[in-house]
């Protein structure tokens, strides 16, 4: 079968049927143009595919080329007879992964309709193309069609498109999309990658006191030192072949693929730092930054990438935390911990509200007598899942949310209203409920307010509450704090400074505070040590405190006293009462109760209450 109808590549010499031929039944038309046309119409296919622009070839089952035609020659380089009988897979590099060659058989064996893919091919003057093959089944044959469609340009417009969408215009690095591309990529690789380490690296860093150059040089200077920044990653990446991506404004990516164990993603960070630490001279000015990093490597298999960006984002806050301009390795404890701390945290408004909360209490002790004179409400938490939490897991937290607010209304409600029942049940003998005051429930609540309505409900004295507040929070206070802490003091209620000592320790500030007593911190009653060994500083400093708070009509207590050593030397010095666990261990109302029925003794006879126990719980006063 060669040549064309008329020798010119014209229209067949027969005439085509006439309309109302057309219109005869279907069935007797096609059957009649099949018998009459046919040879004309082959004819006529051939001189289309010779003639065709597009190359294209005729493979048989075998994968072998039966006829190509010239458009298929010329992209190759070849004449088409020569192509004859040459396995079309070699032609157009079918084998060059195992999917597209078992799809490829599938298409000539005819369990498959298509195969489309693209290659890239050489060319004869040594350059190369790209293409679009198609493989699909001829009508009415066991023989299939290959086309090869040029798209170069459209590939080459294609990937210069994608470099610009998937590159950060700033410093050319890879930007976050394609990190995570190539991030899961390694990871999916990982699961069937025979002959590798199975692991993966992952340096992530911030830039330290990036906003202060963008702040005050403004942003040309500063995208110039992300500049310089990238281009020093690169080198240290380079010989290793990492990936360097900027993940966006002052955060960069190193990635390792293949990690040979957390040495080598460590020492990659080690030189990281190295390389910043070198000052840059940007635009005129010298600059110096630093960076942290948080480092993270683990096995491929079983990590997804939003879990490792996830842990290389904590690590990153860990190494700021740590102090900055240095590398921190992810440490799957303090995670753990970190988690903990977040599930308290999110827990505590509800906790609340299905009072999980509980009051205990620990007397403040004369130390003249021994005699009960107050107590402080400790609060703890009934965690469902965690147990008894003392103050120092949750009230960071509490602060930190806003939850201090509701849990302080909660806590101050309920210890007034107990020491109104201690009131009613001694009256001969009333005592101080002390409750702990966050600066934050001064700053976001009406303070006034709340503690008008409780001692208004529960019919508790004001002389008989006292508000503790940290000195660093009482020191600093001015404008609305300071008059919230007025109004108290001219209700009648008592202002303590607690864990005082410790803070700003403005003594020209503290004549013009509404304050009435100070509870001295514990460090300063642990530092009295025997009289074997003892520390003449610490009793120093205390005695001209105590001297202090008595001249400004202050009453003084001692925080933290775990022995009849200590309690004997305060009582000296002259501090007014001592709390700690030599006196008692926070504990219940009811024991409360019968400590102020009995009758006081001296502050040094008292029975040692499990001495040492104060700083296991880690709470400043010794007993929450």
């Amino acid at each position: 079968m060669s040549g064309t109808p008329d020798g010119q590549g014209g229209v067949p010499a027969t005439a085509l049927p006439t309309i109302t031929e057309r219109s005869a039944s279907s069935g007797e038309y096609h059957a009649g143009f099949r018998a009459e046309y046919r040879p004309d119409c082959l004819a006529d296919y051939r001189a289309a595919f010779d003639g065709a622009h597009l190359a294209m070839a005729v493979v048989d089952r075998g994968g072998f080329i039966l006829t190509a035609n010239a458009a298929l020659g010329a992209l190759l380089g070849s004449d088409p007879a020569r192509l004859a009988a040459t396995p079309a897979a070699d032609l157009a590099d079918l084998r060059a992964d195992p999917r597209t060659w078992a799809a490829y058989r599938e298409v000539l064996h005819g369990r498959r309709d298509r195969l489309r893919c693209t290659r890239r091919l050489p060319q004869p003057g040594g350059g190369s193309l790209w293409a679009e093959i198609v493989v699909a089944p001829l009508p009415d044959s066991c023989n299939t069609l290959l086309s090869v469609s040029d798209i170069s340009e459209r590939y080459d417009l294609r990937a210069r498109l994608r470099h610009l969408q998937m590159h950060d215009p700033v410093t050319r690095l890879p930007n976050r999309g394609l990190f995570f591309e190539r991030l899961s990529m390694a990871l999916e690789a990982a699961t069937y990658e025979l002959g590798g380490s199975g692991r993966i690296g992952l340096c992530y860093l911030d830039l330290d006191g990036f906003k202060a150059v963008n702040d005050t040089l403004g942003h040309r200077v500063g995208d110039r030192l992300l500049i310089e920044v990238a281009q020093r990653l690169t080198e240290c990446a380079a010989p290793g072949g990492h990936l360097v991506a900027r993940l966006g404004g002052d955060e960069f990516a190193l990635l390792v693929e293949g990690s040979s164990g957390t040495e080598q993603v460590s020492g990659l960070a080690t030189d990281v730092l190295a390389a910043l630490q070198r000052p840059f001279d940007v635009a005129g000015q010298r600059l110096a930054v630093s960076a942290s990093i948080g480092v993270v490597e683990r096995p491929s298999v079983g990590t997804h990438a939003t879990e490792l960006m996830q842990a290389a984002d904590t690590t990153l806050y860990w190494a700021k935390e740590d102090g900055k301009a240095r590398w921190t390795l992810f440490d799957p404890e303090r995670n753990a911990h970190r988690m903990t701390r977040q599930a308290l945290s999110s827990t505590l408004r509800p906790a609340v509200d299905r009072d999980e909360f509980v009051l205990e209490y620990q007397p403040l002790v004369g130390l003249d007598d021994g005699a009960v004179r107050g107590v402080e409400a400790l609060v703890r938490w009934r965690h469902p899942q965690f147990g008894i939490l003392a103050p120092n897991r949750f009230i960071g937290l509490a602060e930190e949310n806003g939850a201090i607010v509701p849990l302080g209304r909660w806590v101050l409600a309920t210890a007034c209203r107990q020491a109104r029942r201690w009131q009613l049940a001694h009256p001969a003998a009333p005592i101080t409920v002390s409750v702990n005051v966050a600066v934050r429930q001064v700053w976001d609540s009406d303070l006034v307010a709340d503690v008008a309505a409780v001692l208004r409900e529960t019919g508790l004295p004001s002389r008989l509450l006292q508000l503790e507040l940290t000195e660093s929070a009482v020191m600093g206070s001015a404008g609305r704090p300071l008059q919230q802490l007025q109004q108290l003091s001219d209700m009648g209620v008592t202002i303590a400074i607690d864990d005082f000592g410790t803070g700003y320790s403005n003594l020209a500030y503290l004549s013009r505070l509404p304050v009435s007593a100070l509870k001295l911190d514990g460090s300063f009653v642990r530092g009295f040590r025997t009289d074997e060994h003892p520390n003449p500083a610490d009793e120093t400093i205390v005695e001209a405190l105590v001297e202090l708070a008595h001249r400004l009509g202050l009453k003084v207590t001692a925080e933290c006293v775990e022995s009849a050593e200590q309690a004997r030397r305060l009582r000296r010095i002259g501090c007014d009462t001592g709390q700690g666990w030599f006196y008692s261990r926070p504990v219940t109302p009811e024991l409360i109760s019968a400590l102020v029925g009995s009758e006081g003794h001296p502050a040094d006879e008292s029975p040692p209450a499990e001495p040492g126990r104060a700083a296991e719980e880690g709470h400043p006063d010794c007993g929450g």
